[in-house]
């Protein structure tokens, strides 16, 4: 440091140029710095999503979800394996460490996914990784709505032209899908129409397959020219589907697909949908941001090419925006902003009213922005984004300290010489920087020690806390080199000297205070250290009874709200329902917006049963609502209108990015999970229900739920093996006719220019209309006989699981939570107090808690271990300042002190103790 401080006062022009570079880089830096509101917790991880339509709940647990947990086991890295099997759905989440990088874990997964694709049979499913998002990736969502335009027209709209040109766009990896529907052309075939002429499915399926093609027949030169030749056969549409020959009658008749079946363009089966307003159904369009890219830059081009996309649509077709994150993240920064100038503001003002001198207050006043810019390089060249908590927890007194220390002894040192010449100025002003180069280097050397064991913390609180650590590491490095090498070099050049400079009259007035007072405690020591001694003990009985809590809730501004529903519900019931809630959340005048998505969406990232819904409810400032003046209150109020009007249905209320933090962090989307670990689902789901009845007893739980696993009504036709021996039909052909029946069986692929559709054969609706119609389906036999399918398999109705899910290979079920009105740690203590109380799990079943009590565990047993490290180191600093612990010891009595202040302010302010409470104390 020495020698930094000499060679920038004797190469002065050059240490003035290092500093205008240094500027210039960090303006540069910031206009590139990634800005987003709050850190992404996502942690390293890749999902496997797998459509497997043919599929129930358990059979996809067993062909597609168990094998590729079997092979993902035991990958290097790997933490934690999540999985959720759904009629038709599998979502495998693998977790890995933190340090790996997330290109190379999807190369791992990739490689293993192969082998897990060879034992899943072809005609069930094909595994795909997800898109390369994270959790918080869904940064722009928007509704596409017109008069006379169906669902099926505004989602084919929305996939091959709005969300091809939104790809395009420079960080956008995926524009998903929610809701609409998916457009298909559907060979529907008449079942008795089929048996007259003696056809079979099969046939149906292979004439099409033969009749809709291409071929290539190589090339011919002919007069010095070379021609192409290519044989088309491409159906073209729902007339050539319907002259697709079939059979050939003797006679010279031909029997086509339009004699034995119906052929028009529909709807695949929907597993979404998506609604608005509580008027009508809608398609929703959902911008996924790729990992690590900036949400600002990204959300901007996004919006512009909105604009020209929405001036080239249709008239009539409207894309309305109802979730933009960009808006929250200028409210934060904005915040943050604020905080800022008037911080900056007021140490400038405490500057220039304790130093008496203009200039050189303008002169430690630049160690501020300097320093930041500095910081904002650095966070650039490591990655960290500029946030809430990054930029938050810069402390301006700390920025400036060891300028004021440096400019105060370069002035009082410049009053006294007699010689003003240029060389003994700058030897003056290079020996007042010697003399205070130590202890300026150590304090700030021990606020940056200070900060290092944070960089220690893993997990969610580590990616909240290690970027704040390093930006004020990299800020506080950045003010000892401005204090070291800029200050003195500006001292010379801009200082202005007075001889015998007086103290300033605010300096004047604290001294007339403090003077006695110090007397007085000097002259009655006993007095002065029981009084601090006093306010300690006082501060740790205040400290017992503050709440704990993970972390402080961020209010978005927004809602969403979570609507279940009995599992056996139909989509339209669903549909029908969520209109209804809209329709209640409209009344109040504080909702300006409120959209639903019901079910999962095209690209299965976040997937939920039709009976769930997410509704995000979009509202005013909170200084324009009239109903309620806090959130909570608003939240009962509309929790009791809903109820009011809608029946059957179960609320839970959070906010929209707390939502996916949540389920980030467990799994789940409440702040609490009690998770049930077993084999036999029924067991599982009665210990749910008991566990939810106690939580719903305990004051603070809100918007208790078990996991529903089960009451889904299903058609099961069981093939009698003895009966089709019989009649010499292979199980296949009845399984063809099941598959038919509803879901449809893919054949080809229908191409309108660059736009292209499944072809589908599927029976008609009223074949397969009800359980006793599919027992009346007639099936043809090898022997020209009719036989009914209810004489070759048993039609059962029943009801199975609606959903499967697994952690670490195992099976569980989830009751979740939310805590209002009350602390984290005073919940959760008498909540584990009463389970333990009232449950008891019969063997091979055990229980965990997850959700922000299991991450405010581990924070707080690594902050037991932080914060006696950090006390120790500095100790340890000071006696190496001091060469003894005498006076190291009688500066570190500062910190009970300082605790003391910590501790009675949370108290005023009702605040609860949280882990970034006990950063700040840190």
């Amino acid at each position: 440091m020495e020698r930094i401080l000499t060679l920038s006062l004797r190469y002065r022009f050059f240490t003035l140029v290092a500093l205008l570079l240094v500027i210039g880089m960090g303006v540069y830096s910031l206009g590139e710095l990634p800005i987003d509101a709050v850190p992404d917790l996502t942690p390293v991880q890749v999902q496997i999503l797998t459509r497997a339509p043919a599929l129930g709940p358990v059979e996809v647990e067993q062909f597609v979800t168990f094998p590729i947990e079997t092979n993902l086991s035991g990958l290097p890295g790997l933490k934690e394996l999540r999985s959720i099997s759904q009629y038709g759905i599998s979502v495998v989440t693998a977790i890995f460490e933190d340090h790996l990088d997330l290109y190379f874990v999807r190369q791992l997964v990739n490689e293993r996914l192969a082998l897990a694709v060879e034992q899943i049979p072809s005609e069930y499913a094909r595994p795909m990784m997800g898109p390369l998002t994270t959790g918080l990736g869904e940064v722009y969502q928007f509704t596409l709505s017109g008069g006379g335009y169906s669902p099926m027209e505004l989602r084919t709209l929305l996939e091959w032209d709005i969300g091809r040109r939104l790809r395009s766009v420079p960080g956008v990896v995926e524009v998903n899908i929610w809701g609409g529907r998916e457009k298909q052309f559907q060979v529907m075939v008449d079942p008795q129409r089929l048996l007259a002429v003696k056809l079979s499915l099969k046939d149906i399926y292979e004439a099409l397959e033969r009749n809709n093609a291409l071929a290539g027949g190589g090339y011919i030169v002919h007069e010095r020219e070379q021609f192409l030749i290519r044989g088309e056969a491409m159906a073209k549409g729902v007339t050539d589907l319907g002259k697709i020959l079939v059979k050939h009658e003797p006679g010279g008749i031909p029997i086509f697909i339009k004699d034995v079946a119906l052929v028009k363009e529909g709807a695949n089966l929907r597993i979404g949908a998506a609604t608005r307003m509580g008027e009508e159904e809608t398609v929703i369009g959902m911008v996924q941001m790729l990992a690590g890219a900036n949400t600002e830059h990204v959300v901007k081009q996004v919006k512009t090419r909105i604009q020209e996309i929405q001036a080239s649509l249709p008239a009539g077709i409207v894309i309305e925006p109802y979730y933009d994150r960009s808006i929250f993240v200028s409210q934060v920064i904005r915040t943050v902003q604020n905080n800022l100038w008037e911080g900056g503001l007021l140490v400038i003002a405490i500057l220039f009213m304790f130093l008496g001198n203009f200039r050189s207050g303008l002169i430690v006043a630049a160690a501020i922005p300097i320093s930041m810019l500095i910081a904002f390089t650095g966070m650039l060249k490591t990655g960290i984004s500029g946030n809430l908590m990054s930029l938050g927890a810069i402390d301006f007194g700390l920025l400036v300290d060891g300028s004021v220390v440096m400019i105060d002894n370069i002035i009082r040192k410049l009053g006294n010489l007699k010689d003003r010449s240029v060389e003994a100025r700058a030897k003056g002003i290079h020996e007042a920087a010697k003399e205070v180069l130590r202890p300026i280097t150590f304090a700030i050397g021990i606020i940056i020690l200070v900060y290092l064991p944070i960089l220690t913390l893993t997990g969610v609180e580590g990616k909240m806390f290690r970027p704040m650590a390093f930006t004020v590491i990299l800020a506080l490095m950045g003010s000892l080199i401005f204090a070291v090498a800029a200050v003195p070099t500006l001292a010379f050049w801009f200082a202005k000297i007075k001889s015998n400079q007086e103290e300033t009259w605010l300096l004047r007035s604290l001294r007339t205070i403090y003077t006695p007072i110090l007397s007085f405690s000097m002259s009655k020591p006993f007095l002065a250290a029981g009084s601090a001694i006093g306010l300690f003990v006082i501060s740790l009985f205040v400290g017992t009874s503050l709440g704990v809590v993970f972390m402080p809730r961020l209010d978005e501004g927004d809602l969403a709200i979570q609507v279940w529903r009995l599992p056996s519900v139909s989509l339209d019931e669903s549909v029908a329902t969520a209109l209804q809630v809209e329709a209640s959340l409209r009344k109040f005048p504080e909702v300006i917006r409120v959209v639903s998505r019901t079910g999962s969406p095209e690209v299965a990232t976040d997937p939920m049963g039709i009976e769930l819904s997410d509704v995000f409810a979009i509202l005013k400032p909170k200084n324009e609502w009239v109903s309620a003046k806090t959130k909570d209150e608003l939240i009962e109020k509309m929790k009791q209108a809903i109820l009011a009007s809608v029946h059957g249905v179960g609320l839970g209320f959070t906010q929209p990015i707390e939502m996916r933090f949540n389920e980030l962090i467990a799994g789940t989307r409440s702040d609490i999970a009690v998770k049930i670990y077993g084999q036999d689902l029924s067991v599982l789901r009665k210990h749910a229900e008991q566990v939810a009845s106690v939580l719903r007893s305990i004051p603070g739980a809100a918007d208790v739920k078990a996991e529903q696993v089960s009451g889904v009504p299903r058609i099961r036709i069981i093939v009698d093996r003895d009966q089709i021996a019989r009649y010499g039909i292979n199980a296949d052909e009845v399984l063809m006719y099941v598959q038919t029946a509803r879901g449809g069986r893919h054949v080809g692929t229908i191409f309108e220019g660059e736009r292209r559709f499944a072809l589908v054969v599927r029976l008609t609706d009223q074949s397969s209309a009800s359980p006793a119609a599919l027992r009346n389906l007639l099936l043809p036999t090898p022997h020209d006989e009719l036989v009914p399918l209810s004489r070759i398999a048993e039609v059962l109705v029943d009801e199975g699981p609606a959903q499967i899910s697994r952690e670490n290979n195992h099976r569980r079920i989830v009751v979740e939570l939310n805590i209002r009105g009350r602390d984290l740690g005073g919940f959760m203590a008498e909540a584990q107090k009463t389970i333990r109380e009232s449950l008891t799990l019969p063997p091979g079943y055990y229980l965990e808690w997850g959700g922000q009590f299991e991450h405010l565990q581990e924070a707080t047993e690594r902050l037991a271990l932080i914060v006696p490290v950090t006390l120790l180191l500095i100790i340890g600093m000071l006696s190496l300042i001091f060469g003894t612990l005498r006076p190291a010891f009688l500066i570190f009595l500062n910190v009970p002190l300082a605790l003391s202040g910590g501790i009675l302010a949370l108290w005023i302010r009702g605040l609860p103790l949280s882990i970034s409470a006990i950063v700040g104390f840190i």
